[in-house]
C-alpha cells in the first residue's frame, strides 16, 4: 500500500479508455490491489467533472487491474504523513475523498462499477455510492476498519444504515466479508455477472447511445445471473443480527451475541465475538453512533459528519488508535495492536461526543459540499 512505489508514474495510476459513448476508467496499481492514492482521486474528480459536461459520454465504467477493484485508500501514506505531523495534508485527503463520493452519489450520468475482486473501505466509496454496482464470484466486500481503530467512513454510515434490518451495524462494527452473492442479495450490489461474461457485457455497454437508467438497467440484466447464498452466509443469520446488532450499545450488542452463543454452537457467532473484541473499543463507539445517525440523514450530511469524525482520528486527542491499528496490521504486520482506551466501559459519553464535535483548530473548517445542479430522481431521492 506504499504510495507511488510502483514502477508506474502517477498518470498510469487511472488509465482511461474511450470508447463511442462509454468512458471506462481503469484503476492501476494491481500490486497495491489498487489502494487509492492522492493522485488517483484527483484525477478521477477532475474526469467525473468533465464527463459530466460533455454531451458525448453517456456513462462511466469503472474497474480496477488485477484482484481487486480497490482495497481502499493508501492508508500507509496517510499514516506517514501523520507520523510527521503533517495531519493536515491527511485531512485534505479525506476532503477529496469524501467530495468524489458526493460527485458519485449525486452524478447525472449513469456510472458501472464492475466489482470483478476486492472491494474494501475507499474502494466502496468510489463504487457502492453510483448507480450500478456488478458483483461476480470473485467479488470480496468488507469495511474492516474497526480493526484499524478508524471507522466506516467514506459515506458508509449512508449505505451501512440502509442494508436490511441491522446488517449494516453487523458489516460495520465486525468488519465482516461478503462474497458477490451476499452483495447482490442485501442490496450492496445492483447485479451478479458471472466473471466470463465481463467482456460480453462491457462491449455491449459500450455500443449504448442513452444514459437512461432503464436502458443501462436492461443491458446489464442481459448478463446477470440470481447466484445461491452459501449455506454458511451470515446473511440467512438475519434474525440473530436483528436481535442482537439492534441493541442500544457495543456492549449490549457483545452480551447479546454471547447469550446467543451459550444457547447453540454456531461458528458464526463465535467468530462475530471475536472480531468485536479484536476491534480498537473507540472505533466500535464512535462507529455504531455514526451508522444510526446516518439513517436519518442524507448522503451529504454523512459525508459532512463523517469528515468531522475523521479528522479528530487523525489528530489523535482522544485516542491514537489509528496509529497503533495500521502499525499492527500494515507497519510491523504483528496483529497485536495496544488499543488505548483498552476496553469498552473504559469510554465515556464525553469521549465519544468529541468525535461528532467541531474540530478545535483556528485552520479548519468543515467539508465544504459542491453544489449540483439538474440532478436525477435517483440522485435526489439521496439528499
Amino acid at each position: 500500500m506504499a504510495s507511488f512505489s510502483s514502477s508506474y508514474g502517477q498518470e498510469d495510476q487511472v488509465l482511461v479508455e474511450e470508447k463511442s459513448f462509454a468512458r471506462t476508467l481503469i484503476l492501476n496499481r494491481p500490486k497495491q490491489l489498487n489502494a487509492a492514492t492522492d493522485y488517483m482521486i484527483s484525477r478521477f474528480l477532475e474526469l467525473l467533472l468533465l464527463y459530466e459536461k460533455d454531451s458525448n459520454v453517456k456513462l462511466v465504467i469503472v474497474k480496477g487491474k488485477g484482484r481487486a477493484f480497490s482495497a481502499g485508500g493508501d492508508v500507509t501514506s496517510a499514516v506517514h504523513d501523520i507520523n510527521s505531523g503533517k495531519w493536515k495534508s491527511v485531512a485534505i485527503f479525506f476532503r477529496k475523498n469524501y467530495t468524489l463520493d458526493y460527485l458519485i452519489a449525486t452524478y447525472s450520468k449513469p456510472q458501472v462499477s464492475i466489482l470483478n475482486g476486492i472491494v474494501m473501505g475507499g474502494g466502496a466509496g468510489c463504487s457502492i455510492h453510483g448507480s450500478f454496482r456488478v458483483a461476480t464470484e470473485n467479488s470480496v466486500f468488507a469495511m474492516p476498519e474497526t480493526a484499524l481503530g478508524l471507522f466506516p467512513d467514506i459515506g458508509a454510515s449512508y449505505f451501512l444504515s440502509r442494508l436490511p434490518g441491522h446488517f449494516g451495524e453487523y458489516l460495520g462494527l465486525t468488519g465482516a466479508r461478503l462474497d458477490g452473492a451476499e452483495m447482490l442479495v442485501c442490496g450492496l450490489a445492483t447485479h451478479f455477472v458471472p466473471s466470463p461474461k465481463l467482456p460480453s457485457l462491457e462491449a455491449a455497454l459500450h455500443t449504448v447511445d442513452s444514459s437512461n437508467q432503464a436502458v443501462i438497467s436492461a443491458i446489464i440484466g442481459k448478463y446477470s445471473e440470481l447466484p445461491t447464498l452459501k449455506e454458511q452466509s451470515a446473511y440467512h443469520r438475519l434474525d440473530v443480527i436483528n436481535r442482537c446488532f439492534s441493541r442500544r450499545t457495543v456492549e449490549d450488542i457483545l452480551s447479546a451475541l454471547e447469550r446467543e452463543a451459550a444457547n447453540k454452537v454456531d461458528g458464526w457467532i463465535l467468530a462475530s465475538i471475536q472480531s468485536l473484541k479484536k476491534a480498537s473499543p473507540t472505533s466500535l463507539k464512535i462507529s455504531l453512533r455514526s451508522i444510526r445517525e446516518g439513517r436519518l440523514q442524507g448522503v451529504g450530511q454523512c459525508l459532512v459528519r463523517e469528515y468531522i469524525m475523521a479528522c479528530h482520528v487523525i489528530r489523535g486527542e482522544v485516542s491514537k488508535d489509528f496509529l497503533e491499528g495500521s502499525r499492527a496490521i500494515l507497519v510491523d504486520k504483528d496483529r497485536n495492536p495496544k488499543w488505548e482506551p483498552p476496553r469498552l466501559e473504559l469510554l465515556s459519553n464525553k469521549m465519544v461526543d468529541k468525535y461528532f464535535s467541531k474540530v478545535d483548530d483556528e485552520d479548519w473548517e468543515d467539508l465544504k459540499l459542491p453544489p449540483r445542479s439538474n440532478l436525477p430522481a435517483s440522485a435526489i431521492a439521496k439528499l
